[in-house]
């Protein structure tokens, strides 16, 4: 079994900012492959506080997880998901926004540490652990700006054309790594970022 977590914060004031790109990543996983390989609509799990959808892809059980936590208190629920579900940590991908790379980049990791990113820092404390599969996608702007609440600000026209294409590029590596291996998906898309 694959758990796939998008983190993002709840709530309809946070649905575009550019701390919801892991929800946006979720999404349009399950809009790209829910007739094709049969995942369950979204629904909350009081349980394991996250909207939680089931589905097989690649002959792999898959469960995909939008925590319902606020962003800095993502490790709350994820750990509640693995225990819950009995997922191995290492089977568990979490797809983030990270201010360190250039918009529209993406960077595939595992076991390393949360580089400043609260969510990401949340789910290693409550884990215990950092090993497991990160999808960090850019978001740093091209122009200098004051860092203080730039990810809980919408994307501009010219930044959502390009946060649409990484989107679709973050999915395909996700299919990658499940369908051919998370060295193979590194490869692939670490080389373009």
């Amino acid at each position: 079994m694959i758990l796939i977590v998008g983190l993002g914060n709840p709530g309809e004031k946070y649905k575009n900012t550019r701390h919801n790109i892991g929800f946006r990543v979720i999404d349009n996983f399950f809009k790209k492959n829910r007739d094709v390989h049969i995942f369950s609509d979204f629904k909350f799990s009081k349980k394991i506080l996250s909207l939680v959808s089931k589905g097989q892809f690649n002959k792999e059980k898959i469960i995909l997880a939008k925590p319902q936590t606020l962003m800095n208190n993502s490790g709350k629920s994820i750990k509640k998901i693995v225990l819950n579900l009995k997922s191995e940590i290492s089977n568990l991908f979490v797809i983030h926004d990270d201010i360190d790379l250039s918009l529209g980049k993406i960077k595939i990791v595992k076991n390393r540490g949360s580089a400043g990113h609260k969510g990401v820092q949340s789910i290693i404390d409550e884990l215990g652990t950092k090993n497991f599969v990160r999808f960090r996608i850019g978001i740093r702007p091209q122009k200098k700006i004051r860092m203080q609440r730039f990810v809980l600000k919408n994307f501009n026209k010219e930044e959502e054309k390009i946060i649409k294409k990484v989107i679709k590029t973050t999915v395909e590596a996700i299919e990658v790594a499940i369908i051919e291996g998370l060295q193979i998906a590194m490869t692939k898309f670490n080389a373009s970022s």
